[in-house]
């Protein structure tokens, strides 16, 4: 089970006994989540007797005190359980298999503790016991993969996450949170386009940051191109997300790639920039096609007529029918300015490109792009690509 492609096949065997209670598409409301879980629960799977060891020490202490003595205990563990349980022996008892399961998610702690327990993990299996699913079936054969370590290094881990939300995700929303992979390496073939020298530079440290990051996968993909380039670059990911589920299975797949979650920002990029004075190497999105800004309208209204080019949206702004030159204005307000700069690749829908009166705020952003030397390319993808 050392192979990939194995890993990937068995885990979607498990999901398709979801057949009935779910659709094809709702498969990851259960199996993302028991993944990840199933990843830390190999993490620590030599260390639960230490762990259990120093919770017991600590036990009377208060709860900020005790996680920061646990993890000083554990030589500064990013997250550890606290819980008797874990993929070994909840099957043990079929009659409380429910209640040991909840008691197994709420012994989870993390660095990062509101993105995990609270987020996602309790919320999703709130929602999922509800359904008629056979947990312990689930249960015994997530135990049968083999997801540890020593035989799963973090960035095939990635990989393996990254695939399962891809094969999740395909039927989504169009434009929403999933685009197709092809166009994904469409846009780094162009990101990285005459950059081989630099990403090869041995040890190099490359930033790739996405503003509607979804579920992280233009991040993973970035990733794997350059560490395809260059084994020992350094790859830092960054993005920032507004849909709490997305964000949060972006920040689990992070944590699993062995990247910082906080460079994962939650909120509303328009009206909370989550990386307000940061620049980066090289910057991609796909920003939601003709979505309204109308809810943000004040606040981009106030920091274009306050701030102008100091702040993100100096260039004038668009009709409140569609933000996408918004979510584009930003990213250049991230780029580098040095000798080697930075690179956007961006994917829009056709209006951004030709609506708008001219001296409208759609042209003047579009002129400002085009007489500042911006603009390297347009390429035209077939239509109904994205449904």
């Amino acid at each position: 089970m050392n192979n990939f492609n194995d890993k990937i096949n068995l885990i979607w065997q498990i999901a398709e006994s979801l057949r009935g209670v779910y659709k094809p598409e709702k498969y990851g409301d259960v199996i993302l989540p028991m993944c990840v879980i199933k990843r830390f629960d190999e993490i620590i799977s030599e260390k639960k007797a230490d762990i259990l060891k120093a919770y017991k020490l600590y036990e009377t202490f208060p709860e900020q005190s005790q996680e920061e003595l646990i993890k000083t205990e554990l030589d500064g563990l990013d997250f550890y359980n606290i819980s008797p349980f874990g993929f070994d022996n909840l099957t043990n008892d079929q009659d409380h298999l429910k209640e040991n399961f909840i008691a197994y998610l709420q012994g989870f702690f993390f660095k990062y503790q509101r993105h995990y327990r609270s987020l996602w993990f309790q919320q999703r299996y709130r929602q999922t016991r509800q359904k008629t699913i056979n947990f312990f079936h689930v249960i015994q054969e997530f135990n049968n993969v083999d997801l540890h370590p020593n035989k799963v290094d973090n960035q095939t881990m990635g990989y393996i996450f990254e695939e399962l939300i891809r094969k999740f995700k395909e039927n989504a929303e169009a434009g929403d949170h999933y685009t197709p992979r092809e166009v994904i390496e469409l846009c780094m073939k162009m990101l990285f386009m005459g950059k081989s020298d630099e990403i090869k530079t041995k040890g190099k440290v490359i930033s790739i940051a996405d503003f509607c990051c979804g579920t992280g996968g233009m991040l993973s993909v970035g990733q794997k191109y350059i560490l395809e380039q260059n084994k020992d670059a350094k790859v830092e990911l960054y993005g920032q997300e507004i849909n709490d589920e997305s964000y949060a299975i972006c920040k689990a797949d992070m944590l699993i790639k062995g990247q910082d979650t906080n460079n994962i920002v939650f909120g509303n990029t328009l009206t909370d920039d989550g990386h307000k004075g940061k620049h980066y190497r090289y910057l991609i999105s796909n920003p939601p096609f003709g979505v309204q800004w109308k809810k943000e309208q004040s606040y981009v209204t106030s920091e274009n007529v306050t701030y102008g080019f100091s702040g993100r949206f100096g260039a004038g702004v668009p009709r409140v029918s569609d933000g996408s030159l918004l979510f584009l204005q930003n990213m250049i307000s991230k780029m580098v300015d040095d000798e080697s700069g930075s690179r956007i690749a961006i994917i829009f829908n056709g209006s951004p490109l030709f609506t708008g009166d001219a001296g409208g705020g759609e042209s003047n952003i579009r002129k400002w792009i085009i007489e500042s030397d911006m603009l390297e390319g347009i390429i035209s993808l077939p239509t109904d690509l994205f449904l």
